[in-house]
């Protein structure tokens, strides 16, 4: 199986934006862009989450679709905003890192909560209005969100792949 690759969604995005000679990017291009910039991270997530519990080995099979598949816009939504909060509710913390999260996966649930809310607006508000700027800052608030997602430990990724996989009871 051939994943979606998340600098493929940046690459378009930027092309997306390039003005054409002697005019402006068209909003439906600018709107693209935003929300490519979203899902770039989105299946990023997706991909780690899939990679980890059943392997990179395995992207061709059932198992790893069914996984890739089963983590929805509301879910990392959700874990996303636990993040934000100083402490996590109690449901989460035996399924965090002893240490915690750090500030790394932080950023990186700031900006999929920022991303995804740009992404909606794009996607769905018809009065809003974008310029090339609005789709670069998404751009680029992607691939640092995916930087700041490597950059989190192991036990953190693991931890928050976890929690956005298995709902704890």
């Amino acid at each position: 199986m051939t994943l979606p690759s998340p600098q493929h969604f940046f690459q378009q995005a930027m092309r997306l934006i390039t003005p054409p000679p002697g005019g402006l990017p068209r909003q439906v291009d600018l709107r693209r862009a935003i929300s490519n910039a979203y899902y770039g991270v989105l299946h990023a997530t997706l991909a780690a989450a899939a990679d980890q519990f059943v392997g990179a080995t395995k992207r061709s099979t059932r198992q790893y679709a069914l996984v890739y598949r089963s983590i929805d816009h509301g879910a990392i939504r959700r874990l996303c905003l636990e993040m934000k909060k100083r402490t996590l509710s109690r449901l989460l913390v035996p399924h965090a890192p002893p240490d915690g999260f750090g500030s790394n996966l932080k950023a990186y649930s700031q900006a999929v909560l920022e991303l995804q809310e740009k992404r909606i607006s794009a996607d769905y508000d018809p009065l809003r209005r974008y310029r090339r700027s609005d789709a670069l800052v998404a751009i680029i608030a992607g691939q640092v969100a995916l930087t700041r997602f490597e950059s989190a430990t192991e036990a953190e990724r693991e931890a928050f792949l976890a929690l956005l996989v298995f709902k704890p009871r």
